[in-house]
């Protein structure tokens, strides 16, 4: 059943141990720098009870209500539904969230995906997964991903330097494995678990490695200290940093000191295949709810830079015009790409419906490659009086108050007050240490840019461009080619390309992972 904000609260309250500022934090809940982001989280579970938020936060089946984040998708309406309801939140709370759990329960559905792998190795690895996605729909845990190991010296392999710079298993034993490392989580100290991935994308000729592993993570486990980055919370007053306030999702390094993790809880184990096969799939679901938060924070900053040309007369000049036209192009077209990934959506190997994935992964690449351009953009057209505005405190002293009502009220519409939240609405979404950082995350929080493009490569489907080029050119109907080793012939009749294994011809398929 979906659980109350108090009841999240409540779970967190489990004796983990969590670090800030070189302070052991007795309560999640309460500490100034957990408390905001972890009293969204609970707004997130009040929304799914509340009249007027619960027909759009949850569905019914069978008499009890859920999730509708954590619903697995079979048709295009369970992905419109999941998009309003990330909407509805983002609005209600004024901000934008990014690690809630949505994005995450998807990384599951990918390595689900490929049960038929699993099942080469263990089927009870392919039972653990699809029981652990039941029961994140039956629980509605908050789930987070763990993802990115410190890696240390990237020249050497694990095994040539510290070995617990990427987690692997150091012992086996009848309960479970135990494990070593660490993994740097978003919003780890303050959720309920995490998946736990690889990050090696090259595995060479290892079938088995210690380091190829799958898993859950209980945050409040024997041996998991979560060791967190200072906050921005609390740093100056919410007025004139209403952000960073608010929505900083706090990040943390996971240390993981021999962790016992059940065999219960093992998705996969040793066979490096498996690895392989979820560090290509991983984001197949999961882009979809991230990219639409970067749709959010185009509107919100397409927003800000509007009221600003508004609040000074601006908005009719045709350069001023021109610029904000610029900042909807490219929110129009993360739109486009998210809506056409679910009009086009495939059947994933398990019969779910993923988004088209040539389109999401285009869109992805798309919001993040231009979202530093258009932060500058709107830097512009908001001008330098963001950077130079006083504080609120400035605005409401007897000694100063006059004279920044005198010079920040504009006309009778639009007097100081107003002015002044604007202004450091902007400041804090485009200039503040949260706005850089913000802007870091985004970029990297799913994978470095370069993997972005990756994916595009491995979805996108070349065999059409290459068939109409070959057409066009009048050339053999059947064409020798090598890719990655292999050799083998184009059919441009058939648009296929295939390979010979062994005495065996194949089909390739461009979307293949």
């Amino acid at each position: 059943m979906i659980r109350t904000g108090e009841q999240y609260r409540e779970s967190l309250r489990d004796g983990r141990e969590v670090w800030i500022n070189g302070e052991r934090v007795k309560d999640v809940t309460r500490h100034p720098s957990f408390k905001p982001v972890v009293d969204i989280r609970a707004r997130i579970y009040d929304m799914q009870h509340e009249a007027a938020h619960r027909d759009v936060m949850t569905y019914e089946e069978k008499g009890e209500r859920f999730a509708i984040g954590n619903r697995l998708p079979h048709e295009q309406k369970d992905w419109t539904d999941k998009r309003r309801a990330v909407d509805t939140v983002t609005f209600d709370v004024g901000g934008i969230v990014t690690r809630v759990g949505d994005e995450t329960v998807g990384e599951m559905w990918s390595l689900w995906d490929g049960k038929d792998i699993l099942n080469e190795i263990d089927p009870r690895f392919a039972a653990n997964i699809e029981r652990h996605i039941h029961e994140s729909i039956a629980h509605d845990p908050f789930h987070v991903s763990a993802n990115t190991d410190p890696k240390g010296d990237r020249s050497k392999p694990p095994q040539e330097q510290d070995p617990d710079m990427l987690v692997h298993v150091v012992k086996e034993t009848d309960a479970g494995i135990i494990i070593r490392g660490a993994k740097y989580e978003t919003a780890a100290a303050y959720a309920n678990q995490a998946f736990l991935k690889p990050t090696i994308a090259n595995w060479g000729d290892a079938k088995l490695s210690e380091y190829a592993l799958g898993c859950i993570v209980k945050m409040n486990a024997p041996g998991v200290k979560h060791i967190c980055r200072t906050g921005f919370t609390g740093r100056a007053p919410e007025r004139d940093y209403p952000l960073s306030n608010k929505f900083d999702e706090v990040d943390t390094i996971v240390i993981l000191d021999n962790v016992l993790v059940p065999w219960e809880d093992v998705l996969f184990y040793q066979h490096t295949r498996a690895a392989a096969f979820i560090r290509q799939t991983l984001h197949r679901y999961s882009a979809f709810p991230f990219v639409q938060r970067t749709l959010s924070y185009a509107d919100l900053i397409i927003g800000a830079a509007l009221w600003n040309a508004k609040q000074t007369g601006l908005e009719k000049q045709q350069a001023v015009q021109e610029k904000l036209t610029e900042l909807a192009v490219w929110r129009e077209g993360i739109n486009a790409h998210l809506t056409a990934s679910i009009v086009m959506g495939e059947k994933s190997p398990n019969g779910l419906l993923m988004p088209n994935q040539s389109l999401l992964m285009s869109g992805r690449c798309h919001a993040l490659n231009n979202l530093p351009k258009m932060m500058h953009l709107a830097r512009e057209l908001c001008g330098g009086q963001i950077c130079v505005t006083p504080d609120a405190a400035v605005f409401e002293h007897p000694e100063t108050k006059k004279w920044m009502d005198k010079y920040y009220t504009i006309n009778d519409e639009w007097l100081a007050d107003d002015r002044r939240k604007l202004l450091v609405l902007a400041r804090d979404l485009l200039n503040s240490d949260y706005a850089g950082h913000r802007l870091t995350f985004q970029l990297f929080a799913q994978s470095p840019p370069f993997v972005h493009l990756s994916a595009v490569y491995r979805s996108f489907d070349w065999s059409g461009p290459l068939a109409f080029a070959q057409k066009c050119a009048g050339m053999s109907d059947r064409i020798r080619v090598v890719i990655d080793g292999q050799h083998g012939v184009f059919n441009a009749e058939s648009g296929k390309l295939q390979f010979t294994a062994g005495s065996d011809e194949v089909d390739f398929d461009f979307n293949a992972t």
